[in-house]
């Protein structure tokens, strides 16, 4: 196993060929097949070969893993659909930031065709096709495949983001890229590529007929990054693929949903004190945190004010509110935050919510988690309690959920108390900062769910109800 199939999780993807390969034939060369970098999500614009699980010459059959792509926060199993034999491996394992769309190996069905292309290299093949040389050119100048030959006589198929698998918008990754740096959404262009999909000219023409908006601060210019100083002492640090993705997803969430905050300080002494006596009780078998509570309590939250428990989906023209509640849990891991998810919490009690909670952060700080365990969730909480120094903070919303809420530490207040010597006592509390989309939950009805999520958390046994 290499070292990147043991840092990324791993999952398996199915390619079918006519979304994933095409074939170029040169007239130098016996019939073959060019297999390109494949998007193997709906934001994959670039990959990196992790490994190559088949050698020149090797026998292909359906089914079969050919190499690991590593994308977004997966490694992802690359199988092969199609009978033939590897002729030649275009990009080594270990080439990082591949464009989709890019040739990455090439597959013959003729076994005494192999050794002919020893020597092949796509760029040549393709400059002895003189009919062919202005597209090709073309589409060295735009590496996300924007410009879309012909199809020719002898083509296969076409780029897999050509198809709409589940109804999703089919865009190039220049055209993506284009509209996440513009902020805009890629369902208002309309696509003029093939089978509607939207390409880069798509997106500039749209920019260019739609009406004016408030001025933006002007970019800096190329090379105005402060110089440091002689005596300055640094470290640069290169942006991880994860963290990218990262940066990206975070930049669309605070730029495209009109959020806002609520904030309560709660108290937490009666749910400290039915911890202590569960875990008193516990024989060593579970050993309950105050997160695991207050996902609890969240649940119980959710469910009586669902707008808060629901995804906002612009593209179908509904507000999608659920009845059971996933929680997804932020866990900071070496890489990058996840959001690992406790599905149904609603319907769990406390032990295996707790049990399910430290099987994902373990797997998720290991770098172990499908996708799906990490990939949706209905509403989110991120704690930052164990950190004695924070006492309240705000979180940005994980789109298409709602919601998000920020859990500070346990602080000791003084609290109005007339039966006490001094006229006060102590009280432990917290600060739980919500974070709303406004298009799906109304103040007044944030406000409601903090208020019910105030009341559980005061009066724990309410989650039994």
């Amino acid at each position: 196993m290499s070292a990147l199939t043991r840092v990324f999780p791993r999952v398996r993807a199915s390619l079918f060929r006519s979304a994933r390969f095409q074939l170029r034939a040169y007239a130098s060369y016996p019939p073959h097949t060019v297999i390109d970098m494949p998007a193997l999500s709906p934001t994959m614009t670039q990959g990196n070969i992790a490994v190559w699980s088949k050698e020149v010459g090797d026998k292909l059959e359906p089914g079969e893993v050919i190499a690991e792509v590593e994308t977004d926060k997966a490694q992802m199993e690359f199988e092969f659909q199609d009978d033939g034999y590897l002729a030649k491996i275009l990009v080594p394992a270990g080439t990082k930031d591949i464009p989709v769309g890019k040739p990455i190996a090439v597959y013959v069905e003729n076994e005494d065709d192999v050794p002919l292309f020893k020597d092949f290299k796509v760029d040549d093949s393709a400059s002895k096709k003189p009919e062919a040389s202005k597209q090709a050119e073309s589409s060295k100048a735009d590496t996300s495949s924007d410009n879309v030959p012909q199809k020719q006589p002898e083509t296969k198929s076409s780029n897999a983001q050509r198809t709409s698998p589940g109804g999703r918008i089919i865009a190039s990754p220049l055209a993506k890229t284009i509209a996440l740096e513009e902020g805009i959404s890629l369902k208002d262009v309309t696509g003029t590529g093939p089978h509607g999909r939207i390409v880069k000219a798509d997106v500039e023409k749209y920019l260019a007929n739609k009406p004016a908006e408030k001025s933006k601060p002007a970019a800096a210019p190329t090379g105005a990054t402060p110089t440091p100083s002689a005596s300055a002492q640094y470290e640069d640090v290169p942006i991880s693929t994860m963290r990218g993705i990262i940066a990206s997803r975070l930049l669309q969430s605070t730029q495209g949903i009109p959020s806002y905050i609520v904030s309560s300080q709660i108290s937490v002494s009666k749910l400290l004190k039915l911890r202590q006596s569960l875990n008193s009780t516990g024989n060593d078998q579970y050993k309950l945190s105050v997160n695991d509570m207050l996902i609890k309590a969240i649940t119980v939250a959710a469910k009586r004010v669902p707008e808060a428990n629901a995804y906002w989906m612009e593209q179908d023209g509904v507000i999608r509110m659920f009845k059971n509640v996933d929680v997804s849990v932020a866990v900071a891991t070496p890489t990058g935050l996840l959001t690992p998810i406790v599905k149904n919490a609603d319907s769990k009690g406390l032990v295996s919510i707790s049990k399910e909670v430290k099987d994902l952060g373990k797997r998720a700080k290991a770098n172990k988690l499908m996708p799906e365990e990490f990939q949706g969730g209905t509403i989110c909480i991120s704690n930052l309690g164990m950190n004695n120094a924070v006492s309240m903070f705000t979180s940005i919303i994980n789109p298409p959920q709602s919601t998000i809420l920020a859990i500070g530490t346990v602080q000791r207040v003084p609290v109005e108390d007339a039966g006490a010597e001094y006229g006060f006592s102590f009280e432990d509390k917290i600060n739980i900062t919500g974070t709303f989309d406004h298009r799906t939950i109304d103040g007044a009805r944030a406000g409601e769910f903090m208020k019910e999520l105030k009341k559980v958390i005061e009066n724990p046994l309410e989650m039994l109800l």
